[in-house]
This record gives structure tokens, sequence and C-alpha cells, in this order.
């Protein structure tokens, strides 16, 4: 796949400089293209200069894509959201800067693409002459829009248009919110078109238009400038960054072959000729011979039976002779009440959040035996003080994710003196205030990988951070 990818920004026509800003590379492992588009917040001194560090902060980041590309991608928006925030901190001059982005990492060998989202920039994809607006703009009129309470011509003249509720640099501790970074996968198929761009093109051209630009001839180079100069023939109000990715590979076609055939024709198969001659004469019929077969058969079976007599009774007489061998039945564990309301109320719980309030438990929740998550997602909120504490006959875990559960979060509970407080697989655990008092392993996190496969990748030490706001537990 080469020229697959083109990035462009400018300037437009009434702006004195450009915060814009974008990446349209390839990953040094030469089988990923990373593709963004960085705004810098419009109206803030210093938006130019936020959108650079996260620039180069997601280039540092991503020099090595492997694994898990989502969970890279978000620790990746969080270490430049925390870099922002931390030049804020030293120069006043930048203290309201920040960024929006659309950041998106395209797997070239296995045709798929993996997209992280802040702001009010815009990932579209092209399939079939069709364009589909991916990214959802975290903005009151970006939900209008896409809850579909406004129409497009209606949202691009809205007076609120610009302002958006999510942007890197504002709040240092967006990692503890699972739901500030939008992310995604989906298919790249052959002959599909990503399309990032900022809201300079997308404030000022609807979306007919730049479905006819992309469907259009040219290479996309040339679409990537021809969106640019549509922006600008409109005013060019803002700065315009456009990327384009595209899966040039040729669709496989796979050619209809005839069934293999016996090269022997059937002619041949039953040549008379081919066949074993009889020989020729009259025929003689042999006289069948007397055999002592049938004897030797009935001496052969008494034999048997007189072996098999011997080690049976051999067997008898060895058992009698064994002590007597008592078997114990393993104790049964016994669940006290709160643990079995608990587990119960999970098994039946219809949505993915759960409250869990201290009125409705004494406290602390003694527990004997391990609480089991088979949920795909759970949101698991404590209201009041919640705290889980080991039974002391208890040597297993507090709470157990499955494997195929994908997104649990804790939020606001304890555990208190467990060997192991969590069990989890992958990336699913998020915690959000949890407090772990006497456990020996905190959290203990399972990696399950496919058999006989090479495996790549890297685990991610700053996914989680100590609390700054105090909570106390009892």
């Amino acid at each position: 796949m080469e020229n697959n990818f083109f990035g462009i920004t400018d300037i437009g026509k009434q702006r004195d400089n450009n915060e814009d800003t974008f990446i349209a590379q390839k990953a040094d492992d030469g089988k990923h293209i990373i593709a963004c588009v960085i705004d810098g917040v419009g109206g803030y001194s210093g938006g130019e200069v936020a959108a650079d560090i996260a620039r180069e902060s997601i280039l540092e980041q991503l020099s090595y894509i492997a694994g898990d590309v989502v969970p890279l991608m978000v620790n990746t928006i969080g270490k430049a959201n925390q870099r922002i925030y931390e030049q804020k901190q030293g120069n006043k001059q930048l203290e309201n800067m920040a960024c929006v982005l659309t950041l998106a990492v395209i797997d070239i060998p296995n045709n798929q693409f993996h997209y992280a989202h802040v702001g009010d920039t815009r990932l579209y994809l092209l399939r079939d002459n069709s364009l589909i607006k991916i990214s959802k703009d975290h903005s009151f009129v970006g939900f209008l829009e896409d809850s579909g309470r406004l129409s497009e011509e209606a949202a691009m003249d809205h007076p609120k248009r610009n302002e958006i509720n999510k942007a890197l640099g504002f709040n240092p501790q967006i990692a503890k919110d699972p739901d500030f970074v939008e992310t995604g996968h989906s298919p790249f198929l052959p002959g599909d078109l990503l399309l990032i761009c900022s809201d300079g093109l997308t404030d000022l051209v609807d979306k007919s238009l730049i479905t006819k630009i992309l469907t259009g001839g040219g290479s996309i180079q040339s679409k990537g400038e021809k969106l640019i100069d549509a922006a600008n023939s409109r005013g060019g109000k803002d700065n315009v960054t456009v990327v384009l990715v595209q899966n040039d590979k040729a669709p496989r076609q796979h050619n209809a072959t005839r069934p293999a055939t016996n090269s022997k024709t059937a002619e041949e198969v039953i040549d008379p000729l081919l066949q074993p001659k009889l020989p020729e004469g009259p025929a003689v019929v042999p006289v069948k011979q007397k055999s002592n077969r049938g004897t030797m058969v009935v001496l052969f079976i008494l034999l048997a039976l007189a072996i098999a007599g011997f080690l049976w009774q051999f067997w008898l007489n060895y058992q009698l002779k064994q002590p007597e061998v008592k078997v114990l039945a393993a104790p049964v564990k016994v669940k006290n009440a709160e643990e079995l309301k608990l587990q119960d109320t999970i098994n039946k719980l219809k949505g993915n959040t759960l409250i869990i309030s201290a009125a409705d438990f004494n406290q602390p929740i003694v527990l004997s035996d391990t609480l089991h998550i088979q949920k795909d997602s759970l949101y698991i909120k404590a209201k009041g003080s919640i705290v889980f504490k080991r039974d002391s006959a208890y040597a297993g875990p507090a709470i157990s994710l499955a494997v195929n559960s994908k997104y649990v979060v804790l939020d606001s509970v304890a555990f208190d003196g467990f060997n192991v407080a969590v069990a989890t697989h992958n990336d699913a655990l998020v915690l959000k205030h949890v407090v772990f008092n006497n456990c020996a392993v905190p959290v203990q996190t399972s990696y399950i990988f496919p058999q006989n496969k090479f495996v790549s990748g890297r685990l991610f030490g700053g996914m989680f951070k100590i609390d700054t706001l105090s909570k106390t537990t009892k």
C-alpha cells in the first residue's frame, strides 16, 4: 500500500495563526498507519502549543504498537493530557490552553482500524460511496445533531456550535473517568477510505459535498486539497485540517477450478484385458478336508476361563487383606446471608449498573468465597461505606472477573485482609476511589493469549494512580 495516506492543514481565510496540526505516517513497525487531527481550542492563548505537545506525545508513545491497541491509545491520550496540564501549571500565559483530537491506528495487514476521540474533530468512514460519521461530537450542539434532534444545516449555523465539553488540558485526572475518551474499532476493507478532519471543514462543508469530493476521481492528495478549497471558498472561518487513509488493496478473487479427474478412461478401468485371467480347462471342485480347528478353539476357551478364575480369586484375597480406608468428605463452604444476597443480585442484574447501598448490607460484608462477575460489562457503585472483609478461614480472591469480561468498574468500595482482592483478565478492570487495606495482592491480572502465536506488547504501568482525594473507610 503506497501513497495511501495524506494529511494537509491550512490557516484558513480569517485566522492569524494555525492552531491545527496532524499526523499521517507509518509507525516504526511498518504495519500500522498513525492518522490524527489535533485542533488547539480556538479563542484561548496557547492552543497551538497544546496541539504540538499532544502531537509529540502521541508519536513518542506510539513508536511501538503491539498487543491490545485501544488501551494503548487511551493511555497515550492520558499522557498527552498530563503533559499539557503540567505545562500550563508552569506558565501563566498558557494557563487556558487545551486541544481536541481524533486519533486512528490503522492495522494494514489485518484490514481494521482503531480510534480514540476527544472533542469535536471528526472521524468518517467512506464505504461503497456512503459516508458514515464514526465519532461523536463532545458538545451540546453535536449531541443534538447526532441524536437527530437537530439537522446538519441547523447545527452548522448554531451560535453555540463550537462550545465543547471535553478537551485535553482542562482536567489532570481524565484517566479516572472511563468514559472521557471515546474509543472503538472497525473493519477497514479494501476500497475503504478514512477521513479525519477538524471542525474548520465540517462547520462550512456539508456531508453531501464531502461525499461528492471523496467519491470523485483523482488521488487522495487531490481529494484532500479539494476539501480544503471547499472550506476556504465558503469563508474559511477557521483553520482547516484533513487526513485521509485509503485501503487500496485489490479485492481477493478466487478462480474457479475443475474437479480433479482420474487419468484413466472408463474403458481402461473396465477393460477385461486388465483383469486377472482364470486358468483354462474344466472346472475342478476342491474336496474339503477335515480339520482340528474346532477342537483347538474349545481348548483355548477352557484355558482362558481357568486363568480368569484364578486371577479373580487372587484379587478377592488381596482385597480382604487390605485395611479399611475411610474417605473424608471435603467440608462444604457455607456462605453467609450477605454474600449470598450480593452474588444473587449480581447474577440477576438486568442492566449494567449496580448500586450497592450500605443501608441494604450489614457492614463489613464478610466473604467466605469469591464473588464471581460473569457479565461482559458492569459498573458497581457504592453508596455509603461498603467494605469487603475476608473471612478468617478463606484464602481466595474477593472478586473474580470472567475471562469474557471486557469492562468492569469498581467505584468507592474497600477491601480488607484479602490475599488477592480482585482477580481479572487482560485490561477489563477500572478502579475509581477504591481502597485496599492489608491486601497482599490488590489486583491480580492474567493476560490471555492465543496458543502457538507470536506475542508482542507491553504492560502499562501508568494506568492506575493514587487519588489525591482522601477518603477514610472504617
